[in-house]
């Protein structure tokens, strides 16, 4: 099954900055199709390869904070290609 995953990653420090874009470009080097937009950042994939993948990735970025906060939206379907018909 596939799904769409919207991901925005929020460390509640003063570098935050260095550990979006660590998160980020953790994501982009995957297998993963990833789009990326100034609020969030979606992946695209198989459900039982991209969770698991997921889970290691935003475990590695939460080790390497003290306060972080991750906001994650799952869609049952591959959404990557979508484009507003109106």
């Amino acid at each position: 099954m596939n799904i769409s995953v919207d991901l925005t990653l929020s460390p509640l420090q003063d570098d935050y900055e260095k550990h979006v874009i660590e998160f980020i470009k953790a994501l982009r080097d995957s297998e993963f199709t990833v789009l990326e937009n100034p609020l969030s950042t979606q992946i695209y994939g198989d459900f039982d390869t991209l969770m698991p993948f997921l889970n290691q990735e935003i475990k590695r970025s939460f080790e390497n904070v003290d306060i972080s906060v991750l906001t994650m939206k799952v869609v049952k379907t591959d959404r990557h290609d979508y484009e507003p018909d109106f």
